[in-house]
C-alpha cells in the first residue's frame, strides 16, 4: 500500500468523526484486499455496523490511488436481531465430524449454548468449536473445506427462533 491511499484514509477518518478505524488487508500475493470500517466508540469485534468488503486489489501499473474507490454496500445485511458465531482461529471449516458424515447443524437447526457446531482444522489439529449462544441457525456463512480467518462469521443464529 502506498503511502497517497494512506493519507486518503487518514483524511476520511478526520473528515468523518463517527468513523473509529479503518482496517486494510492485502491478500496472498495482493489479489485480493479487505477493507473493514468500523464506528468510534463500538469494538470491532462483534460491531454489527461493521462492513467488509472483499475487492481485487489496483493493478501494479496503475496510478497511485487506481482501484480505490468508496465500497458499494452490502448487498444483504444481516439482520439486527441475529447472533453470530465466529471463528476463534485460523484454520479450515469442516460442517461435519468425517467426511460424508451428517453435518453438525444446517440452516433451521436448533443449536444450543456448548453445542458443537464444526471443527476447525488448524496445524493438523481438529478443533471442535462450540456456540456460545442458542436459537435456529438462519445460516451458514462458509462452505465446506474453506479455509477462515480469525474472527470470520461461520454462523448466523435467531436467538427468537
Amino acid at each position: 500500500m502506498n503511502l497517497d491511499i494512506i493519507s486518503q484514509l487518514v483524511q476520511i477518518l478526520k473528515d468523518a468523526p463517527d468513523l473509529g478505524a479503518i482496517e486494510v488487508r492485502r491478500g496472498l500475493f495482493g489479489f485480493w484486499s479487505t477493507v473493514r470500517v468500523s464506528k468510534a466508540g463500538h469494538p470491532a469485534a462483534g460491531n454489527a455496523s461493521q462492513v467488509i468488503v472483499g475487492h481485487p486489489a489496483p493493478p501494479a501499473l496503475a496510478g497511485p490511488a487506481a482501484g480505490f474507490a468508496p465500497a458499494p454496500a452490502p448487498a444483504a445485511a444481516p439482520a439486527p436481531q441475529l447472533l453470530e458465531i465466529k471463528s476463534p482461529m485460523v484454520g479450515t471449516f469442516y460442517k461435519s465430524p468425517e467426511p460424508g458424515a451428517e453435518a453438525y447443524i444446517k440452516v433451521g437447526s436448533r443449536v444450543a449454548a456448548g453445542q458443537v457446531v464444526c471443527i476447525i482444522e488448524a496445524m493438523k489439529i481438529m478443533n471442535e468449536i462450540e456456540s456460545e449462544v442458542q436459537g435456529t441457525v438462519r445460516e451458514v456463512c462458509v462452505e465446506n473445506a474453506q479455509p477462515v480467518e480469525f474472527g470470520q462469521v461461520l454462523f448466523r443464529v435467531d436467538p427468537n427462533g
